[in-house]
């Protein structure tokens, strides 16, 4: 037995040092041989057969030496110069518990505030000066800069951003037009393709790297409540935020947003928005929206669990379960139920409702939608018009004034096109933080923007001129209950 397997070896051996000169010898020579030879080979090395090949006649693996030592060059020098360093500042005051005494600021002054800056990368993809970015990397900034690649620095003006998403878009102006990166179709890509990440690693200076798409459709790694990203393991690194990511056509597939590191450093895991995704929110900025809207439908969705697609009698737990539908909504007026599973949007499936959220926020208001749905274990098709959020009857916002917590604080009644502002699910009622000024006691007390205030002094809180009234009254103690991202916050202070 042993005899044989080793017959075998050495016959298999034998083959391979017989072929593999013979296809080098085909390449080299090329016209003058079999041309045959190759695509034999190629259409082996693929794992497919002739014409049927799934990858395309663009996807291949390299073949020949010609193919390996082929360079990215012609790649960087076209799309380089789009990518530009972003530079952030801003003044934070160090409050010192000794402000306020005159004893110690005698002898030790007041507290002096301190620049912080953060350093990032940007992508421009118009050539009237629209810069695509990060929102962590411009977030409370009091000045934001622009370096291009040929050393010009710009004053730039915040258009557009959205923390829910981290993406922000700045306008910056010359006499000439801007090199721009064509934004490319990230549904396009397939796990395995190329890519180049483009950016300012540490800021050592304009860097490239290259690598692969190693996922699809990556969520619930912390990064934004996006939760879908594109994975990468070319090398990126602090300084890499908002740099962008290319594909083999010199398009705009990503921004590089994140990586899961232990160290800091990059170990080849890389994430970045995917490129229909920032279209959409640097469309939005180009039409000069205060916020980046999404189509809404009346509709909130949750996820499928195994222990759910069970009970439907479904094979996997794919999808997205219809959880609410608001009453004369597009989606109820389209036939859409509570209880219905969402399988596929305009042809494409839905793998989860992230999966949902994303795609339908690439969307356009004011067109329609095709929802593949299950119904009572029943397929269907349903039409649902995109329409723009509702923006409710009461509209005014109320800032807040006088000795409270609540002081310095900018609220309203809560409506569709508010909460999906605040990034707050649609069909929750309510008082909501809208904005929040800076130094004032609501700042100094930690409410944030999208808190929905309940109760203030056993007073249950409807209106914003409910909340207006309870912040007037004459007392030092306060008790209040506020609801922030699903939990239920109660306080008791002396203020």
């Amino acid at each position: 037995m042993r005899v044989k397997r080793l017959s075998l070896v050495l016959f298999y051996a034998m083959l391979a040092f017989a072929v593999v000169p013979a296809a080098r010898q085909a390449l080299a020579q090329d016209t003058k041989t079999d041309p045959g030879l190759s695509d034999v080979l190629t259409d082996m090395l693929r794992g497919a057969e002739g014409e049927d090949a799934t990858s395309g006649p663009d996807k291949r693996v390299p073949f020949g030496r010609e193919e390996v030592q082929l360079s990215f060059a012609p790649l960087v020098k076209q799309t380089a110069p789009a990518v530009v360093n972003v530079y952030a500042s801003q003044t934070a005051k160090l409050r010192s518990p000794f402000d306020g005494d005159p004893f110690f600021e005698e002898f030790f002054g007041r507290s002096q505030p301190r620049a912080q800056s953060s350093l990032g990368s940007g992508v421009l993809v118009d050539p009237t000066g629209i810069v695509v970015t990060n929102f962590h990397l411009i977030k409370d900034a009091d000045q934001v800069k622009v370096a291009t690649a040929d050393g010009r620095e710009f004053d730039s003006k915040v258009l557009l951003k959205d923390e829910t998403l981290d993406l922000a878009v700045l306008k910056i102006s010359a006499d000439k037009p801007f090199p721009v990166i064509a934004i490319g179709d990230s549904d396009a890509l397939e796990v395995g393709d190329l890519l180049l990440a483009i950016g300012n690693p540490f800021g050592v200076g304009q860097t490239t790297t290259s690598g692969i798409v190693s996922a699809l459709a990556r969520s619930h790694i912390g990064v934004s409540d996006s939760s879908f990203f594109i994975q990468t393991d070319a090398a990126i690194n602090p300084g890499n935020s908002g740099g962008a990511l290319i594909n083999m056509g010199g398009q705009l597939v990503g921004i590089n947003t994140a990586i899961y590191s232990r160290s800091g450093g990059s170990i080849g895991i890389g994430f970045a928005i995917p490129s229909n995704m920032v279209r959409a929110f640097a469309d939005a900025a180009k039409a000069g929206r205060d916020f980046f809207e999404r189509p809404y439908i009346g509709a909130e969705f949750e996820r499928v669990t195994p222990q759910i697609a069970e009970s439907l009698g479904m094979e996997t737990s794919t999808g997205a379960l219809v959880s609410s539908v608001e009453e004369a909504g597009p989606a109820a007026k389209a036939g859409l139920k509570a209880g219905d599973v969402v399988l596929s949007l305009n042809g494409t499936p839905v793998e989860s409702i992230e999966a949902l959220d994303y795609r339908m926020a690439t969307l356009s208001i004011g067109t329609n939608a095709s929802f593949a749905v299950l119904s009572k274990g029943e397929q269907s098709t349903l039409d649902i018009a995109l329409e723009r959020a509702p923006e409710g009857t009461k509209l005014a916002e109320v800032t807040l004034r006088g000795r409270s917590p609540f002081s310095g604080a900018k609220v309203a009644d809560l409506s569709p096109r508010l909460a999906q502002r605040l990034g707050i699910r649609a069909d929750i009622k309510g008082v909501t933080v809208v904005d929040i000024n800076r130094g004032s006691p609501a700042a100094g007390f930690g409410f944030q923007p999208g808190d929905i205030v309940r109760e203030v002094n056993g007073l249950t809180i409807d209106t914003a001129a409910t909340l207006e009234e309870a912040a007037k009254q004459e007392t030092r103690w306060w008790r209040f209950t506020v609801e922030r991202g699903g939990q239920i916050l109660r306080q008791v202070l002396r203020y």
